[in-house]
């Protein structure tokens, strides 16, 4: 049975468009952060946002990364105006943290309704601000719509099915991503090809990123390994994926990988919180005393960017530095099976080498003897994707036009032909 796609409320402003009485109150975008990996990709759509007349942007952090410290140097260094409001959730299971966020949230979208709610990623936040702002009747953009790992074991993965499903707008970060929305029976003019929006941070802040030689000595790492990290080259290794850490015996497998790594090149490791907990809880604490791996607390953007820069190669689980590694160009080695990035395979310098701690080194040798897979930059990834998402967004919410469209709520099966403005 065909179920009728439902519309949702439009905004005033484009009732009275609709009603023939043209409006230019400004519109009302609220962009909802809420952990790290989203502070690099909101910096520049808020710049872009605030550069486009007719647009009121608030910035609303649920707090769920809480570390202040980290995230005041975060954003500092990717200039980012201090948020609006912090609801300041904290830590939790991934359920607990969204149903506190929801929470949260919802006075505050209650208190003052935006026009639309923009959401980045596919982190708990952002689950929950499409949540919320579903059931308040408020448009959705999701910023990195259509990734999929096809692994639904993975929280990230049931966060993006969710979410998308949910948005009004879906800008895509590859052609990939198209593919997957239509198939899963999305409208084509919900989807927008964009680009990557983390890409535009890495080309902003390029010039700006600390060489390595000054982090690693700010991190406590010796002479004789600085040293040696630049003359013969090191890896940076970044783990922090439940199906790497959270078992005590793979954990311990994939350690002692990283020490034979070691033996043939030094390794630069910021630990994640939950992996240095997980490596504490199994007694693996000799990691810190190899002399060929220096381990830190969680480094700024700029510190981070400036070591995959001149890195010979990457160790990673993490989404963002696959792209991040293309984007510059490094070789990378992706601990998992699979990935929802497959750009950075299919065009760029990503391997994944799969989650068995044997497979680790035969790659790394590889680019040591060779310099490893080299590859080329996506289509859009050229630091103007915040750009064409604030064009989006202004289109969408009609500021300054003389006709208007009702906005879409999630079209399933054999959605409504769009209405257009003659």
């Amino acid at each position: 049975m065909t179920r009728e796609a439902k519309l949702r409320t439009p905004p005033a402003a484009v009732v009275d468009n609709l009603n023939g009485t043209h409006d230019t109150a400004p519109r009302h975008v609220d962009c909802i952060v809420g952990a790290r990996p989203n502070f690099v990709k909101i910096a520049p759509i808020i710049r872009a946002l605030r550069e486009q007349d007719g647009l009121v942007v608030r910035l609303i952090h649920t707090g769920q990364h809480y570390d202040i410290t980290m995230n005041a140097v975060f954003f500092e260094e990717l200039d980012i105006p201090g948020a609006d409001i912090n609801l300041e959730v904290g830590s939790g299971t991934g359920t607990e943290q969204t149903a506190r966020i929801m929470l949260g949230l919802e006075p505050v979208l209650v208190a003052r309704r935006p026009d639309l709610v923009l959401v980045v990623g596919d982190v708990n936040s952002t689950l929950a601000a499409a949540l919320v702002a579903a059931k308040l009747n408020i448009p959705i953009a999701h910023v990195e719509a259509g990734l999929r790992s096809f692994d639904r074991t993975m929280p990230e993965e049931i966060n993006r099915l969710v979410t998308d499903r949910l948005a009004d707008l879906l800008f895509v970060t590859e052609r990939r991503g198209i593919d997957n929305l239509i198939k899963e029976g999305l409208h084509p003019e919900r989807v927008k090809f964009v680009g990557n929006v983390m890409i535009d941070t890495v080309y902003a802040c390029l010039d700006r990123a600390v060489p390595a030689p000054k982090t690693l000595a700010e991190v406590g790492a010796n002479a004789d390994f600085i040293n040696a990290a630049m003359e013969t080259g090191f890896g940076f290794v970044t783990l922090h994926r439940p199906s790497n850490v959270d078992d005590p015996v793979k954990l311990k497998l994939l350690v002692e990988a990283l020490v034979e790594v070691a033996r043939k090149i030094r390794l630069v490791f910021p630990l994640h919180p939950r992996t240095r907990a997980k490596i504490v809880n199994a007694g693996l604490d000799r990691l810190h005393s190899e002399s060929g791996i220096v381990t830190t607390s969680p480094l700024s953007y700029l510190r981070a960017l400036g070591l995959m820069r001149e890195a010979k190669l990457a160790i990673t689980d993490s989404g963002g530095v696959q792209e991040e590694t293309t984007a510059l160009g490094v070789p990378c080695l992706t601990v998992r099976d699979n990935t929802e990035r497959p750009a950075t395979l299919e065009e760029g310098t990503n391997l994944l080498v799969g989650t068995s701690p044997a497979a680790l080194m035969p790659a790394v040798e590889d680019i040591i003897a060779t310099g490893g897979k080299t590859g080329r930059i996506p289509a859009l990834w050229d630091g103007k994707a915040a750009i064409r998402i604030a064009q989006h967004v202004r289109a969408f919410l009609n500021v300054e036009q003389g006709c208007a469209r009702p906005i879409r709520h999630r079209p399933e099966t054999d959605p409504l032909e769009s209405n257009t403005c003659g």
